[in-house]
């Protein structure tokens, strides 16, 4: 007997359930925004050298004066960071070409920058002139000790003071301070969240909780995409973006804490209260006097037992099977994290309309995560993350042998790679959640998500290797996902088994399967 057993008798996935996950859920509507809005609140506009007292006078009619001032790249559009240090006017009338201009002498955009506002009327890159992603990184998150509630609580705070405030910023520093601390609060409202929902959720509803509730990271995407189109200044995106998280900060009141935690850390009367509340609002009143306090610590009198000990992020590393999972989910997150975002910060590479690709990116999600909701519920978690894995990299493999000139081919296996890693990410969340026991599993979920941060960092930084050679980066990006997809298949499975309250719980499940295995292989010999 366990607290899942006592979820079951208090209505198991009931009214209070469903309205749990939907607020718990809904701003998720956003978080897409905060994770992708570099992609149009940075994006590079088409730009020029600006001409003094001559740029200001172009419009459409008159744009070939531009050839008389900036020559043409190889490409034969005009260069982003030269001019001529004279005006050639005879230029404007030539046919364009490399012959008759090569020798003639260019200086640096000395007055900046004259920028096209027909895709982006403003953002950072225009007002600073700078082409810097600023990246969020992951802190500590303090959930374990001050509960999964009050963290989420806070964190949509931050969110929405410090998301708001980003757009008053006057330099690209405080913009940049604004973003790193705006990327902490999404990082706590993430993991918070997927704690709160799978600690208040029976077994047997896990899988689809958690699938449809990464529904609304996809239609979120596709949101980003019309509030960016819409507005098309990154000030403006970004109050627009934020703001509403003051609204998830005042009904998230609502929530109850975890009463799992609450018992381990020695508030059971609390525990108690909430999981009455749960039984009343199910429509199960007759449980509030079933459920007295000696019942609620003799279903978890075990766990209450191994809450007295105090627990670090060291306890990740301390056992053999907690170092198992914790070295193999570092791996996994970090290159879901690496190929994902590698895929989907720089929509401007394919060269189609950026608020398009934004859609076709969000869409995509819908028959991949359908598709990890039915591999989950029935191969399991284990076998969906290594295949996702796998097949993201076959895709992003494939498309080093599409030539450049087939883009419409290229753009068509970026998005499908782009769906796997969603899909991995579906499974990730899950996973992760089920494999660590409820006495560290916010330490544990922060420990192993910062190596997804770490990837989402590096992913455009290795885009540079295409100076190189053109297909570097699909090598890296590739050769990640293959090594985390293998790495995958050595983690236990969790379809169908109660979450572990403590690591005792962890640790004798996997002597448990050494026996089984062991039995087994007496009974065939």
């Amino acid at each position: 007997m366990g607290f899942a057993d006592l979820l079951d008798e208090v209505g198991g996935f009931g009214r209070f359930q469903m309205i749990h996950v939907t607020l718990l859920s809904i701003p998720g509507l956003l978080m897409a925004s905060q994770n992708l809005l570099n992609n149009f609140t940075a994006g590079v506009p088409e730009h020029h050298c600006r001409i003094p007292n001559i740029t200001a006078a172009l419009n459409e009619s008159t744009a070939a004066l531009l050839r008389a001032f900036i020559p043409l790249d190889s490409s034969l559009t005009p260069s982003r960071c030269s001019r001529y240090t004279d005006a050639q006017w005879h230029l404007i009338t030539d046919r364009p070409s490399h012959t008759n201009a090569s020798d003639l002498q260019t200086e640096a955009c000395a007055e900046g920058w004259t920028y096209d506002k027909t895709e982006f009327i403003s953002s950072i890159v225009s007002e600073v002139s700078l082409k810097v992603i600023s990246e969020s990184v992951l802190c500590s998150l303090f959930s374990c000790r001050f509960g999964r509630k009050g963290m989420l609580i806070w964190s949509y705070f931050q969110l929405a003071v410090l998301g708001t405030f980003t757009a008053l910023s006057p330099s690209y520093v405080v913009y940049c301070v604004f973003r790193f601390l705006t990327g902490m609060s999404v990082s706590g409202v993430i993991l918070n969240a997927v704690s709160l929902k799978v600690e208040w959720i029976p077994t047997k509803a896990r899988t689809l909780v958690g699938t449809i509730s990464s529904f609304f990271f996809t239609f979120g995407q596709m949101i980003l995409a019309g509030v960016a189109y819409s507005l098309k200044d990154w000030r403006k995106i970004h109050v627009a973006v934020c703001l509403p998280f003051f609204a998830f900060f005042i009904y998230s009141w609502w929530y109850s804490e975890s009463a799992r935690w609450l018992v381990l850390n020695g508030r059971s009367e609390e525990a108690l209260k909430h999981l009455h509340r749960v039984a009343k609002i199910n429509g199960k009143p007759e449980m509030t006097e079933k459920i007295t306090l000696e019942v609620l610590e003799s279903h978890m009198q075990k766990e209450v037992q191994s809450s007295k000990s105090i627990h670090t992020v060291f306890d990740l590393l301390k056992t053999p099977t907690m170092r198992k999972i914790s070295m193999c989910l570092m791996v996994v997150w970090f290159s879901t994290s690496f190929a994902y975002y590698g895929l989907a910060m720089d929509l401007q590479k394919f060269g189609v309309n950026i608020y398009l690709m934004q859609i076709i990116f969000g869409a995509v999600d819908f028959p991949a995560k359908l598709v990890a909701l039915l591999m989950l519920s029935f191969l399991g978690r284990r076998i969906t993350q290594g295949t996702c894995l796998l097949m993201s990299a076959s895709v992003i493999f494939a498309n080093i042998f599409v030539p450049k000139d087939m883009q419409i081919t290229r753009t068509a296996l970026a998005v499908l790679g782009k769906g796997f890693t969603s899909a991995s990410f579906t499974c990730i969340y899950l996973f992760t959640g089920e494999l660590y026991p409820t006495v560290i599993r916010q330490t544990g979920m922060g420990f192993v998500s910062t190596m997804a941060r770490i990837g989402s960092m590096a992913a455009p930084a290795v885009l540079i290797l295409d100076e190189i050679l053109p297909a570097l980066p699909s090598i890296v990006y590739g050769g990640s996902a293959v090594l985390a997809g293998l790495i995958a298949f050595l983690l236990p499975e969790t379809l169908d088994i109660p979450l572990p309250d403590t690591i005792e719980d962890v640790e004798e499940k996997r002597m448990r399967v050494q026996t089984a295995d062991k039995n087994i292989t007496i009974i065939h010999k």
